[in-house]
């Protein structure tokens, strides 16, 4: 990677070889794989800097996979590898990544609409039109919370938020919470939350472990040397309720010694009453959802790319019915590490081959400049 980074502030026109959306680790991915094939990629990032969604993580977060395999194609994460960054160093860590990165980051553009042709895409900002025969869909999940249709939840006056919203336990003080879901979130989020106010996780089946040590050795050290990270995802997996709660042995303990507590889902909401499957009911402030992401892709809605759940329609990160498509940071797209800072070089490597390999059945591109918002 070069030592430089063009900012939003350097506006060059000419021919644009691509287009990344976002700039958080799966678009600095997906930016490193297309500058590794030669290509001169144009980042557009709708937030101020290049570091995704990581500063609006909770404070206390910390990566539950060690620095040695916590990186991105290129740059290794610095400090002892054996140690588990805060959210703080990751976000850190984008930004020095971003620097080093000899693309050009365009920050405070965010993509409202993508139309045209394959071969000739043509992405609408707030401020500018592009065009590009290659278009790589980097947004994650962040800004796109799953809030599922619960029992009662429409009847429930209390606070509902989802952990997106979360930061600090503080404000929860001396309330009764109630976080709905199972998994790593959850787990960490009521634990945390269960020092300071009285927590209940509320899950269709019991929580899940998975020992973050196994004999002397980090799971992603086995999951590394096994070739676990490799293997491709089936239906199966990607059907499956929850994924396991990764545990060093704190989170197994408080949930087992009720701090905090698990019930299976409520069956109703009514008021700030809450009634459990056994029928008891009793009061509460705040329904927590810890319910996942779905892909934040609404600008690609009217090219077609989507279903009628707005998920992606594609296999291994490649658009099924857009040739020139590709997409990187979704959750199982060829891996279980797809979507982490250790998988997303790897998926963006395979998507950018791949495009590039089919891109000889594409139209022939038209130059991507820069042109005032509402012109073609």
């Amino acid at each position: 990677m070069s030592s430089s980074a063009r900012s939003s502030s350097d506006r060059p026109t000419g021919a644009c070889d691509a287009i990344v959306v976002g700039a958080g680790q799966s678009g600095l991915a997906a930016a490193h794989a297309l500058r590794r094939a030669g290509l001169a990629p144009v980042v557009l990032e709708a937030g101020p800097e290049p570091v995704g969604s990581w500063p609006r993580y909770y404070d206390s977060l910390t990566l539950f996979s060690p620095a040695r395999y916590s990186s991105l194609p290129g740059l290794p994460f610095p400090g002892d590898p054996d140690r588990y960054p805060h959210r703080d160093e990751v976000a850190d860590y984008l930004r020095r990544y971003a620097t080093r990165l000899d693309a050009e980051i365009r920050t405070d553009q965010r993509v409202h609409a993508v139309d045209g042709v394959p071969g000739s895409y043509v992405v609408r900002t707030g401020d500018h039109t592009l065009t590009t025969p290659l278009l790589i869909a980097a947004t994650g999940g962040f800004g796109n919370p799953h809030r599922p249709a619960l029992p009662g939840l429409d009847a429930f006056t209390g606070q509902v938020l989802h952990v997106s919203d979360y930061r600090a336990p503080q404000p929860f003080a001396g309330r009764h919470v109630v976080i709905v879901g199972g998994g790593n979130s959850a787990a960490q989020i009521g634990v945390e939350l269960a020092r300071h106010a009285r927590v209940t996780l509320a899950t269709r089946a019991p929580v899940k472990y998975a020992p973050q040590i196994v004999l002397g050795r980090d799971m992603h050290w086995w999951s590394t040397t096994l070739g676990v990270d490799h293997l491709p995802v089936g239906p199966y997996l990607r059907a499956a309720p929850s994924v396991p709660v990764v545990d060093d042995g704190t989170h197994r303990a408080a949930i087992d010694s009720g701090e905090p507590a698990r019930m299976p889902l409520f069956t109703d909401l009514d008021g700030t009453d809450v009634t459990w499957p056994d029928g008891r009911t009793e009061q509460v402030d705040t329904i927590m959802l810890a319910t996942g992401y779905r892909p934040d892709l609404p600008y690609l809605a009217d090219l077609g790319a989507l279903d009628e759940h707005g998920r992606p329609l594609q296999v291994r990160g490649l658009s099924t019915s857009h040739p020139g498509l590709g997409f990187v940071g979704l959750e199982w797209q060829r891996s279980l590490a797809s979507a982490t800072l250790r998988g997303v070089g790897r998926d963006a490597a395979y998507v950018v081959t791949r495009l590039l390999r089919n891109r000889g059945a594409l139209p022939a591109p038209r130059c991507c400049e820069r042109q005032p918002a509402g012109t073609a």
